[in-house]
């Protein structure tokens, strides 16, 4: 295989900026087609939505907390809030493209029309890729390999179908993506339908302002809160290579016994009518700091899946009826798909396709086309991209080689057998990874996982902090190809800029930095040593 050097990005969200960076730190050639008026993907806000395009709403903050959610080599400033703003996720995004000169790399209004292999693909890899501009003019390009940076939150998902009557329904009725503002309801009577974090977003929101909201859920949910024990991000306190551990030694019964017992402690999800049949290891959960305060409050009432709907009414499954309905939105998800690729490329299928580690088409002769940010992790998206962006360049480059196409489809199996023994079965669960171990799993396939032996005999409070403390991106530049020279300083000060926004200094925080247990830096260095060496 040839080295590539053009690279055609298309879509200039949060995985398409990494995706240039990532190009350029490896000497690549990048050109970035963004179909709207300016960069941010789907962080972007919009009175007026695209067509078939995910969007927010104002008020909404992101789920994942900021030192989890940056990309590893450049922090979020320490005066913005742990959980942003999406304005402050923007600001954030301006300020990477910005630093790293990535701006004059995008297209702006440049629509890809067609991704095609050129007639030699065998031998060179290369890709015809046609575009039209804001003017509709179409042009044809040659480019040595392609990042696929559109994300999965690309065609709004609304089955209605699924709901009889809705085409009698006389109220306004629509899907997630279209809501902006809790004032366009006040004083009426909602139905949302869906329980993920948007639909418990915008119940929540709409019930300050409606006379009633009513939130059916199919299935209920296990509800999570941003703020963990003692204050701390809730992203942060959870996510350490020690816990992850702990979480892969312990029964995957007791590990969903421990976590819904910790969840009922703040409330009964039985007793809220929340609690589902699944195990909370199942499914996604949904995040939400006041959706229990509301149904407590009587402002939100739980309810079954829809039945029907009549003209001016829901009727649920369980046999109740809600006159006098005014609106109804749909929080269904979304689906993803490639318009401009042939399915013998990527196919997709109820929301699932098979790529080797949700990255690479097994089957294309030339490794020369990635999709980036087609996961659902568990954690922020924006690191996890980069990683890929990272790999996908070492292997555009030619200096990673992907294994066999049975060695591929292997891998790809495996993880589909994992996601359906795990979780329940629906297309909302087709591309669940755990941050770590896919972080992990990327990072080891072009040599930058952190290596902890090696830490130890160097800086043991470096490697102590990388595996007791939270696994922020940060870690992934500590070494290999990419290694960051603040990397380092930007781990072990990673609690300072938490809660600087807050201004407010916590003393646990600040001792978990400044003591170093002799005891327990024994006992570290016993493991290690045992770990590694036996």
């Amino acid at each position: 295989m040839t080295m590539a050097k053009k690279v055609a990005v298309i879509g200039a969200g949060a995985s398409g900026l990494c995706a240039i960076k990532c190009c350029l730190d490896e000497g690549l050639q990048p050109t970035c087609f963004e179909r709207s008026s300016d960069f941010g993907g789907l962080w972007r806000f919009k009175e007026t939505p695209d067509l078939n395009t995910a969007s927010i709403y104002k008020s909404l903050i992101i789920n994942t907390s900021k030192e989890m959610s940056c990309f590893s080599d450049f922090p979020v400033p320490d005066d913005y809030a742990i959980y942003m703003h999406h304005s402050k996720i923007m600001q954030y995004f301006r300020m990477y493209a910005k630093h790293f000169g990535l701006q004059k790399y995008i297209q702006l209004e440049t629509n890809v029309c067609s991704v095609k292999k050129r007639p030699d693909f065998l031998t060179t890899g290369q890709w015809d890729v046609t575009i039209k501009n804001k003017r509709g003019e179409q042009k044809t390009d040659i480019f040595d390999a392609v990042l696929v940076c559109t994300g999965h939150h690309c065609d709004p998902y609304l089955p209605l179908h699924m709901f009889p009557g809705i085409e009698k329904f006389k109220g306004p009725y629509f899907h997630s993506r279209d809501y902006k503002s809790p004032l366009d309801f006040e004083g009426k009577r909602v139905t949302v339908i869906g329980l993920g974090s948007s639909g418990g977003d915008l119940s929540v929101e709409i019930s300050r302002t409606a006379s009633q909201v009513f939130l059916s859920t199919r299935r209920g949910a296990w509800v999570i809160n941003r703020v963990s024990d003692n204050g701390y991000p809730l992203d942060m306190s959870s996510t350490s290579r020690f816990s992850n551990t702990i979480n892969h030694l312990l029964p995957h019964s007791l590990l969903c016994s421990l976590l819904e017992r910790k969840l009922n402690k703040r409330f009964n999800h039985k007793n809220y009518g929340l609690q589902p049949k699944h195990r909370i290891l199942s499914q996604q959960i949904t995040v939400n700091d006041e959706l229990p305060n509301r149904i407590i409050s009587g402002t939100i009432l739980i309810k079954p899946n829809v039945k029907e709907f009549t003209e001016t009414a829901v009727v649920f499954e369980d046999g109740t009826v809600e006159e006098n309905i005014d609106a109804a939105i749909f929080a269904t998800g979304y689906t993803f798909s490639y318009p401009f690729l042939e399915a013998s490329i990527i196919d997709v299928r109820s929301n699932n396709t098979n790529l080797y580690k949700y990255v690479f088409p097994p089957h294309l002769e030339q490794p020369t086309l990635a999709v980036i940010g087609l996961v659902q992790p568990v954690g922020a998206i924006m690191p996890v991209s980069e990683m890929q962006c990272r790999w996908a360049a070492r292997v555009f480059k030619g200096l990673v080689k992907l294994p066999s196409v049975s060695s591929m489809m292997e891998d790809i199996a495996k993880k589909q057998d994992n996601l359906s023994r795990r979780y329940v079965c629906t297309q909302r669960h087709t591309l669940q990874v755990d941050y770590i171990n896919y972080m992990d799993e990327i990072a080891e396939a072009f040599g930058a996982k952190p290596k902890m032996l090696e830490l130890f005999y160097r800086n043991p409070r470096l490697a102590w902090k990388v595996f007791f403390d939270s696994c922020t991106p940060y870690q992934y530049r500590l070494t290999g190809p990419g290694k960051w020279s603040g990397a380092e300083k930007a781990v072990m000060t990673q609690w300072d800029r938490v809660f600087k926004a807050t201004m407010t200094r916590c003393v646990e925080v600040e001792k978990q930095q400044k003591t170093f247990p002799v005891l327990l830096m024994l006992i570290f260095m016993v493991l290690m040593i045992a770990f590694f060496v036996f």
